[in-house]
């Protein structure tokens, strides 16, 4: 109960702090959030039954943020080719790395041991969880028959790196990329006369200021219900599917319904109802850094492993950067379509609003889940194809 309470409430301090202490507002709550999630979850303060509370909370919250996030956005003119393009040179440099470390690293492993023998099904790993997300990761290693001990240090690996990789563009990252690429579409997300799909949340400096008084409140609490409803559907569509698929026709059907109901005009006028979403992935921010746990890494075995998977990160990363500057894509779609590749589609949101940019929203959902539906043929693909040179 303590635990569940640190995190909803937690956000809300943190969120306190940083609009009274400006340096705090300078690296934001998210990357705050993370930081605490990760003493929390590595200073043995975490109670036995902490894994199951992550678990249910981790299902539930975005789910119904994703929906609240996007009922008050106008998605009229989202330029679909842009996004598009995007996901193939994000899909691109995600591919090329990991093929690259994968010979660059291969030569400096014992064949004989298990890491050397299931080498390019780590590469299988990789690259399904690097263009899709966890559940391609864990339907690649049923595929591939990897050994569970492989496939925790592999996962626990990536959670570390990939904490590392938000916080990196967290907190300077996405701005040392605007500078590079350019990004005229972050500029115009700020107008407020802007035609991107911003939300009113994103011109407002003190957001939660008034968002229990009952002209806010009670207009909110329709949208939860809207938000609730529509993660009710999508999950009863998801029992039609196998097992595998289901986390992505939940996102999908969330996505798609959210869609649809900022179509509808009440819906789309309800105030707050972003920031609602939005401190939701606040709580998912310090649950998900609060189960990184460093101290089960085996930093000698797997060193080499742990080589690859940084190259495979931020290696994708600066590729598809110079990709962005070779068919001028603006930095924030670039950002955002390897969030949603690299850490999957429900981070979209919280990076989106740590670049106070909610036009990227959309696009970073569509790639994520596209991502989540290639990635299954990507690893089963790559592991194959690299299973010959061993």
């Amino acid at each position: 109960m303590i635990l569940i309470l640190i995190y909803i409430l937690m956000p809300a301090v943190v969120i306190w702090l940083c609009e009274k202490y400006s340096i705090l507002n300078k690296l934001g709550p998210i990357l705050l959030l993370y930081i605490i999630g990760a003493i929390i979850g590595n200073t043995g303060l975490m109670p036995d039954s902490a894994a199951k509370i992550q678990d249910i909370m981790m299902t539930l919250i975005i789910p119904i943020a994703i929906p609240l996030m996007l009922f008050s956005c106008d998605f009229k003119r989202w330029d679909i080719r842009g996004a598009l393009l995007t996901l193939v040179t994000g899909v691109f440099a995600v591919v090329v790395t990991i093929i690259a470390g994968y010979f660059i690293f291969k030569p400096y492993i014992d064949p004989t041991t298990v890491i050397g023998q299931q080498f390019n099904n780590i590469a299988g790993l990789m690259a399904g969880v690097y263009t899709g997300g966890t559940p391609n990761m864990a339907a690649i290693k049923i595929m591939l028959r990897v050994p569970n001990e492989t496939y925790i240090m592999v996962h626990s690996y990536d959670m570390l790196i990939s904490f590392i990789y938000m916080i990196f563009l967290l907190s300077f990252g996405v701005n040392f990329f605007r500078k590079v690429v350019g990004n005229r579409k972050g500029v115009e997300a700020h107008k407020p006369d802007s035609h991107m799909p911003v939300s009113e949340a994103e011109l407002d400096e003190h957001p939660y200021r008034d968002f229990f008084t009952k002209k806010n409140f009670i207009p909110l609490l329709g949208a939860f219900g809207v938000a609730i409803l529509i993660f009710a559907i999508s999950g009863a569509l998801s029992l039609l599917f196998s097992a595998n698929s289901q986390i992505v026709v939940i996102i999908l059907g969330i996505t798609t319904l959210g869609i649809a109901a900022s179509f509808i005009n009440p819906v789309r006028r309800i105030k707050k109802s972003f920031d609602a979403g939005m401190y939701l992935i606040y709580i998912f921010s310090i649950v998900v850094a609060s189960m990184a746990d460093v101290t089960k890494l085996d930093l000698v075995g797997g060193f080499y492993v742990l080589l690859y998977i940084i190259v495979a990160i931020f290696g994708s990363l600066f590729l598809h950067i110079l990709l962005a500057k070779i068919f001028k894509l603006d930095a924030d779609t670039v950002v955002i379509a390897s969030v949603a590749l690299i850490n999957s589609a429900p981070f979209v949101p919280m990076m989106a609003a740590a670049m106070k940019n909610k036009s990227v929203i959309i696009s970073g959902l569509t790639i994520g889940l596209v991502g989540y539906a290639i990635g299954n043929y990507m690893g089963f693909i790559i592991a194959n194809i690299l299973k010959p040179v061993l």
